[in-house]
């Protein structure tokens, strides 16, 4: 079993940056696959990136590509989402997952609570 804890959403500015960080409770962190989700009012939680459990390989969703990074740091059993050139339509709430990998929710057995990511103009 796998608890996670995400930390860092707030109030960001568009065109400006905020990071998101995710710690894992647990073992076995480094055979996980990662990924960071988020859920607008009124809508579906949606894929907004992946990374493996060595952090070789990373996905996005063509939404952030270019503009969000996701990493992790398997030495602190954590995760990040690097958001830069923020745009309003980021606004949602943000979860941190981890299991399998792959782009859809029903990939990730484990979740975080989410945190608030606001982007205001």
């Amino acid at each position: 079993q796998v608890q996670l804890k995400e930390s860092g959403g707030g109030l960001g500015q568009a065109g400006g940056s905020l990071q998101l960080s995710c710690a894992a409770a647990g073992r076995a962190f480094s055979n996980y696959a990662m990924a960071w989700f988020r859920q607008a009012p009124g809508k579906e939680r949606e894929f907004v990136a992946t990374i493996t459990g060595s952090g070789a390989y990373t996905y996005y969703a063509e939404s952030v590509k270019g503009r969000f990074t996701i990493s992790r740091d398997n030495a602190k059993n954590t995760v990040y989402l690097q958001m830069n050139g923020l745009k309003l339509e980021d606004t949602a709430v943000y979860y941190c997952a981890g299991r399998s990998g792959g782009i859809s929710t029903t990939d990730y057995g484990y979740w975080g609570q989410g945190t608030q990511v606001t982007v205001s103009s």
